[in-house]
């Protein structure tokens, strides 16, 4: 599996969102997206992901995903697999979680892929994995597994990564796979 570079987010300090508006396109038929050191300004906050169909003009596609987390703790006092499913979606617009929960701490941080499959296909809906290891201040070593279905037959031609509250810093780098 060869896989192409396609962008980088040129700008990795303080953003509220990173949108790649171009570049996703029936070129690949799988597209890797890969990020490392996301650190939040806002304690709590998860690290999210949502799609459009019109170049980003709107990110209101309806999602079906589950939300699995493996969770260890530096005291070795918790170690569960839970599914959350405060956090998986039935159809709804909101930007999905794909992180445990990260805080603004110099060794808090996520990193992680999130795959898209035949994103330029007009039959199907569009399905998306993603797999995120994060820390917070609580001392959990956080790994979560996100699977999901984006109800469109629509062409997906734009992804936006965010936070569920205030600014991030991190490497966003975009992939496409012949």
């Amino acid at each position: 599996m060869a896989m192409t570079l396609i962008s980088t987010n040129p700008d990795s300090t303080d953003i509220a969102s990173y949108e790649i508006t171009s570049g996703i396109d029936s070129t690949y038929k799988l597209y890797i997206f890969k990020f490392y050191d996301v650190n939040v300004a806002t304690d709590g906050a998860y690290f999210t992901v949502d799609f459009s169909i019109d170049s980003g003009s709107n990110y209101n596609l309806g999602v079906t995903s589950i939300y699995f987390v493996a969770s260890h703790t530096e005291a070795d006092d918790v170690a569960a697999v839970d599914k959350t499913t405060s956090l998986s979606q039935h159809g709804e617009t909101d930007p999905q979680e794909i992180s445990g929960t990260l805080d603004n701490l110099a060794d808090t941080s996520g990193a992680g892929t999130l795959w898209l499959f035949n994103p330029s296909g007009t039959t199907y809906s569009k399905f998306f994995q993603s797999t995120v290891s994060s820390a917070d201040n609580g001392g959990y070593q956080n790994n979560v597994y996100v699977d999901g279905k984006i109800q469109t037959a629509s062409a997906i031609n734009a992804v936006k990564f965010s936070t569920s509250s205030g600014n991030f810093d991190g490497v966003i780098k975009m992939y496409g796979v012949k």
